[in-house]
């Protein structure tokens, strides 16, 4: 950044190369993994103690014991647990790495960075509060067996939606932008996003299976604790992404360097 240039303008993000969409894809893994280890912490403290109340109700209220277990409790909640969600993150950080590629420059003039935070929380809003909002998580003993296809179906049902319609969204806000205002264009479309979510709840179908007599402050907080998860997931992987990929992408001039060393000579020339 020159002399001349204004006060907090970004630097010019660097243009988007195969290589660096393999780099890209690399950082936004490694965030992803990084993203999993905190939500691991926060599974581990705010949701197995729920799972596991969950399991006391449901053994409690069962007619019949069942056999031993092919996966033992203790192993479900640590090693399956940490396995699940790092596997998820780095997942999902190669996915949301890709699509950061996508809309980098598409969606207004901002940095890599706040693109990466932006696409985060569009992707928690899209992925999972959205369907979140119709189908909540249920813990163990909530929903009968007979329907867990029909239900994972609608599940996912929804979450295609989500993503659609934000995608269509974002179409929308920006071809609104020319004749609207940035302003106006993203009420505009923000406002389409709500109301063709409201719709898709009202025409699918309701899923109540909750047990009578379960408790319902249980059922709470443990969609409390899933909705937590998640937040900590999209959160850490948007703060930690948009670092690696504004290091990538929007290099500091030699110039603009504050480290120790330039310190000194600046204080050495001044003296």
């Amino acid at each position: 950044m020159s002399p001349t240039d204004p006060v907090g303008a970004a630097h010019p993000v660097s243009p988007v190369t195969s290589l660096t969409v393999r780099r890209l894809l690399v950082r936004g893994m490694l965030a992803g993994l990084a993203a999993g280890a905190f939500a691991l912490v926060v599974a581990y403290l705010l949701g197995e103690s729920k799972v596991d109340a969950a399991i006391a109700f449901e053994e409690s209220h069962a007619h019949e014991h069942g056999g031993a277990e092919p996966v033992s409790r203790a192993v479900q909640s640590t090693a399956g647990l940490a396995t699940g969600l790092l596997v998820y993150g780095v997942a999902l950080g190669g996915i949301a790495a890709l699509a950061y590629c996508f809309a980098l420059g598409r969606i207004g003039r901002i940095g890599a960075r706040p693109t990466a935070v932006l696409l985060s929380a569009a992707a928690l809003v899209a992925v999972y509060v959205v369907p979140f909002l119709k189908y909540p998580a249920n813990p163990p003993a909530v929903g009968d067996p007979d329907t867990i296809g029909k239900r994972t179906a609608l599940y996912f049902l929804m979450m295609l939606l989500g993503v659609l319609l934000a995608v269509a969204a974002a179409i929308l806000g920006r071809r609104l932008v020319p004749r609207l205002g940035a302003w106006y264009a993203t009420v505009a479309a923000g406002g389409f996003f709500v109301t063709a979510v409201g719709l898709a709840y009202a025409f699918l179908p309701a899923v109540d299976e909750v047990p009578e007599h379960f408790p319902a402050a249980l059922l709470w907080q443990f969609r409390l604790a899933a909705l937590a998860i998640q937040l900590t997931l999209w959160t850490s992987f948007g703060l930690l992404f948009g670092h690696l990929a504004g290091r990538l992408l929007e290099p500091v001039p030699p110039g603009a360097s504050t480290g120790p060393g330039s310190v000194g000579a600046g204080t050495a020339a001044s003296a």
